[in-house]
C-alpha cells in the first residue's frame, strides 16, 4: 500500500505540473500584449512607461526564463503579482475561494441526490419501455446549455414564483439555484453512469440467480445491484469535481456571484497569468486529492479490488 500511494503521489504531482505548463504556454501564445492592455487600461503612460513596466514583470526575458521564475513561484504559493494592480494573485484567491466552496459543495449535494436518485427511479420500474424512457432523460439535461438553464431557474423561481433571491445575498437562499444549476448538469451526467452500470448488474448471472429465489426488483436493486453498480459513479468523481469547479465560471457570471469563478473570467479577459495560473493549479489540486481518496475508498467498497491487490503483491 505505501508503494501504491507514492505511485499515485507522483501521478498527483505530474497531472498538477502538466496542467500549470499547459496552461502556462496557451496564455503565453495568446495574441495581445497584457502589460500594454494594462497600462493603456489604467490610463496613464506610454511606449517608456509600457516598457518600464515590462522589464520590472520579467516579460523582456526569454520565454524558458519567465516560464520557471512562474513555476518558482507557483511552487512557493504566491503565484506572483497582478499586472494591473500589483495585488498579489494568491490575495485574490483566497477571497474569492470561501463563496465558491459553498456553491460547489451545495452543488455536489444536488449532484449525488439527483444522479443516484434519479438512476434508481429509472431502474426500479418493471416495465422495460418506462425503463428505457426515463434513461433518456439524463442526455438530454446533459445536452442543456448550463447559462440557458440558469436563465431558465432564474425566471420561474425568482422572478415568476418568488421563491428565491435572483442576486447573492449571502445566504443560504441565494445558493440554492446557483448550485441546483451545476447539480442537475453533472448529476445527470453521474446518472447516465450509474443506469448503464445498474443494468449490466441486473443482467449479470448472481442477480438472474436471486431473481429466480423469488426476489423482488426493488430488494435486488437496493440489496445487491446497487453497491457494485455505485463503484463507476466514485471512479469518476474526479471529473465531477471539476465539472463543478469548472462550471462555476458561467455560474457565477447568471447569478452575479463573486467567485473563482467570475475571477478566473475577468484574469482571462485581462490575461492575468499569475491569476489564471493560480486557479488553474488549485482545480487541479483538488482533482488529483478527489482522485485519490476514490482510490482508497474503492477497495472498502469492493473488497475484491483488495484481494487482488494482496495476491499481485504476494
Amino acid at each position: 500500500m505505501p508503494a501504491y500511494l507514492l505511485r499515485r503521489l507522483g501521478f498527483g504531482l505530474f497531472v498538477v505540473w502538466a496542467a500549470f505548463t499547459i496552461v502556462y504556454f496557451i496564455l503565453y501564445l495568446l495574441p495581445g500584449d497584457p502589460v500594454a492592455a494594462a497600462v493603456g487600461a489604467s490610463g496613464v503612460g506610454g511606449a517608456d512607461v509600457i516598457e518600464q513596466k515590462r522589464e520590472e514583470l520579467g516579460f523582456n526575458r526569454p520565454w524558458y526564463e519567465q516560464y520557471f521564475s512562474a513555476l518558482l513561484a507557483a511552487l512557493s504559493g504566491s503565484f506572483g503579482t497582478t499586472i494591473g494592480t500589483g495585488e498579489p494573485a494568491i490575495d485574490i484567491i483566497v477571497r474569492a475561494l470561501p463563496n465558491t466552496l459553498q456553491l460547489a459543495g451545495l452543488g455536489l449535494v444536488f449532484t449525488v441526490v439527483i444522479g443516484v436518485g434519479f438512476a434508481l427511479i429509472a431502474t426500479l420500474p418493471r416495465t422495460e419501455w418506462l425503463r428505457q424512457f426515463l434513461a433518456g432523460l439524463p442526455p438530454i439535461a446533459v445536452a442543456i446549455p448550463s447559462f440557458w438553464l440558469g436563465i431558465v431557474l432564474l425566471q420561474v423561481f425568482s422572478f415568476g414564483l418568488g421563491w428565491f433571491p435572483a442576486f447573492d445575498r449571502n445566504d443560504f437562499a441565494s445558493l440554492v439555484l446557483p448550485a441546483l444549476t451545476l447539480g442537475l448538469f453533472t448529476g445527470s451526467y453521474l446518472a447516465q453512469v450509474l443506469i448503464s452500470s445498474l443494468r449490466t448488474e441486473m443482467d449479470s448471472a448472481y442477480i438472474e440467480q436471486a431473481r429466480s429465489k423469488g426476489a423482488s426488483r426493488s430488494y435486488l436493486v437496493f440489496r445487491h445491484a446497487f453497491r457494485n453498480a455505485s463503484l463507476p459513479g466514485l471512479n469518476i468523481a474526479g471529473v465531477l469535481v471539476g465539472g463543478l469547479l469548472g462550471g462555476t465560471v458561467v455560474t457565477e457570471t447568471v447569478f452575479s456571484r463573486d467567485g473563482l469563478g467570475r475571477v478566473l473570467l475577468e484574469a482571462v479577459t485581462n490575461q492575468e497569468i499569475p491569476v489564471v495560473l493560480g486557479v488553474v493549479v488549485l482545480a487541479a489540486v483538488a482533482f488529483v486529492i478527489t482522485t485519490l481518496l476514490v482510490d482508497l475508498l474503492t477497495p472498502l467498497i469492493d473488497r475484491r479490488i483488495l484481494i487482488r491487490s494482496q495476491r499481485a503483491t504476494a
